[in-house]
């Protein structure tokens, strides 16, 4: 993944919905697209990354070069664990750290752009994606779709 190749969000309802494209993406990934991502996942290849892109897409591709990354990179490496585990188990290894880097990649956005001048960003942030995820708890991240993990809420 080449720098930041879309719009960069710079309102809350923005950054909620890049969260839900790319959330989107990564649970394709995980599930759907599960035996392609595996594939894709070669432990012989060079530290790999799963982006999941705003666009509900997702990709297996190296870090980014530029030193330090405009957004916050994703769990490097995942393919080397791949063939020492359990594929159920390397899948929720990636996935809950999928999960952590969603939410770096929307709390970075946040801070970035000064949500909320008046008011304390990360108040201004939290309250819009706890609101958020209280209306729909179908907002789970890809670690409890691909464990026996409880859904959000429950």
């Amino acid at each position: 993944m080449e720098g930041i190749p879309h719009p960069i969000p710079r309102t809350v309802e923005e950054v909620f919905s890049d969260f839900r494209g790319r959330r989107a993406g990564l649970i394709k990934a995980l599930t759907n697209d599960v035996q392609k991502f595996y594939q894709l996942c070669d432990p012989e290849k060079e530290n790999l990354c799963l982006y999941g892109l705003p666009n509900e897409t997702w990709e297996v591709n190296l870090p980014v070069e530029e030193v330090p990354p405009e957004l916050p990179e994703p769990a490097l490496g995942i393919n080397f664990a791949r063939d020492g585990m359990q594929e159920k188990d390397w899948l929720s290894l990636v996935a809950v750290h999928s999960d952590s880097w969603l939410l770096a990649v929307a709390f970075y956005f946040g801070a970035r752009f000064g949500f909320g001048k008046n008011e304390s960003r990360g108040v201004t942030v939290n309250a819009a994606f706890r609101v958020s995820f209280s209306k729909k708890s179908s907002c789970a991240g890809g670690f409890g779709l691909v464990t026996d993990a409880p859904k959000f809420g429950e």
